[in-house]
């Protein structure tokens, strides 16, 4: 190759680096945003259990509804992507989620359960768009084997998200909830209940105008460009990414993982406030949850450096024993030590997402977007599991409820010990 050939392939490769470099910074805010956006349900869980008087099993709606769309609109979502383009989708998505915030509205206004069910699948729907669109693009900006290290790396900002949504809404949400009914006239008592159910309105409506100023950001801005498997065809071709084991393996890791996160930040408030375990009012009890998100982002800051180095499939099944541990200690024991092993649990939940995910899209070519739809449907798992942990919540109690995901690490750690290898 003659000298100045070398000098304009070098100038390409910068460029194309520098180009990289800028898109991930532009995806970070994306992972910030829904972090912050699903981690928000965890305050909305014992907030709208107390408006509307709800057992521990019709709470976890929230849960259901929100993560039952990733179930219903996951494999659409990745038509879409393939007809639009990542960016297009992201757009879309995003212009959804703002929707779904605004719907938050008329659902405090009516005071209606169901109104706000309706409001999270919306707002769920266009999460999982950016879902699907994003987490792949993430993994074709560079090199396949650094993959697990760029998603783990922008999955931190998803924890930074998720770090700071208790704290704004122990402010914003559960501080109008601090007020108790006894004493009251079914008057006054009723007229704190509106008050409590307007709460939302006012962080949902921000939360819907910074989705749409990120929406006409991403429009404008010039990303690098990538065939979402456009020319994927399964009736000609005879295969689809269905017949990757391991992506298929992934996906049940996906579904275990997420139902087990969602189940324990979902009941940290309640059980912080048992009174043999911290017996902590709801408003304190939430600043707690956030050492449980601060500590999956401290994991995935240091995961998305360490990983560079380690391989993807041991680390994984390490965090998923020690957090299978962890939970014992939290059944078994009780008071500070139980407390503390229940929010230790965020730091080994840290780097599971990304690298099942990652692990999982490995090798699939021209069908990565349809396996990040395959991953992004098992993200039902969010749905289904904590119900069930809802149930046995409403029939065990609490505490012995979170043995059930200490199965799901179980399985995590075989994945990441043998499942995810390609074949």
């Amino acid at each position: 190759m003659s000298q100045s050939s070398t000098r304009v392939a070098s100038a390409s490769a910068e460029t194309q680096s520098g180009s990289y470099r800028f898109a991930l910074t532009a995806l970070t805010s994306l992972f910030f945003m829904w972090g912050f956006i699903t981690c928000l349900n965890d305050i909305l869980v014992p907030h709208l259990k107390n408006v509307f008087s709800l057992n521990y099993t019709q709470s976890m709606l929230i849960q259901f509804c929100f993560f039952g769309a990733y179930f219903l609109v996951s494999l659409p979502a990745g038509a879409i992507v393939r007809r639009i383009s990542y960016k297009g989708g992201i757009v879309l998505g995003l212009v959804i989620a703002a929707a779904g915030c605004g719907l938050f509205v008329p659902a405090a206004s009516y005071r209606v359960y169901g109104l706000f069910l309706a409001a999270l699948f919306v707002l769920a729907s266009g999460i999982t768009l950016l879902q699907v669109a994003a987490n792949p693009y993430v993994t074709v900006l560079g090199a396949p084997d650094t993959a697990a290290s760029r998603l783990t790396m922008t999955q931190a900002f998803n924890s930074l998200g998720t770090t700071l949504a208790p704290m704004f809404g122990a402010f914003l949400i559960l501080s109008a909830a601090a007020g108790a009914t006894a004493g009251m006239t079914p008057e006054q008592a009723d007229a704190l209940r509106v008050a409590e159910a307007s709460a939302v309105k006012m962080p949902y409506m921000a939360l819907a105008a910074a989705f749409l100023l990120l929406a006409a950001l991403f429009a404008a801005l010039k990303l690098p460009a990538f065939e979402a498997d456009e020319d994927f065809d399964p009736i000609t071709e005879g295969r689809s990414a269905w017949s990757y084991r391991h992506l298929v393996l992934g996906a049940v890791g996906i579904f275990l993982y997420v139902g087990a996160e969602v189940s324990i930040g979902s009941f940290l408030v309640n059980f912080l406030g048992q009174a043999h375990i911290a017996g902590m009012p709801e408003a304190e009890a939430a600043h707690y949850v956030a050492y449980f998100w601060g500590g999956a982002m401290i994991g995935r800051f240091v995961g998305s450096i360490a990983m560079r180095s380690i391989e993807g499939g041991k680390a994984l099944a390490f965090n998923a024993v020690i957090a299978a541990i962890l939970l014992l200690f939290t059944v078994f024991t009780s008071g500070s030590v139980a407390m503390w092993a229940v929010l230790a649990i965020g730091l080994f939940n840290s780097i599971m997402f990304p690298t099942i995910f990652s692990l999982a899209l490995y090798g699939l070519g021209k069908y990565t977007s349809q396996g990040s739809g395959i991953l992004c449907l098992a993200i039902v798992g969010g749905a289904l599991l904590p119900v069930a942990q809802g149930a046995l919540a409403d029939t065990v109690g609490i505490q012995h409820a979170f043995l059930m995901p200490v199965l799901c690490y179980a399985y995590i750690a075989y994945y990441g010990m043998k499942g995810h290898r390609a074949s």
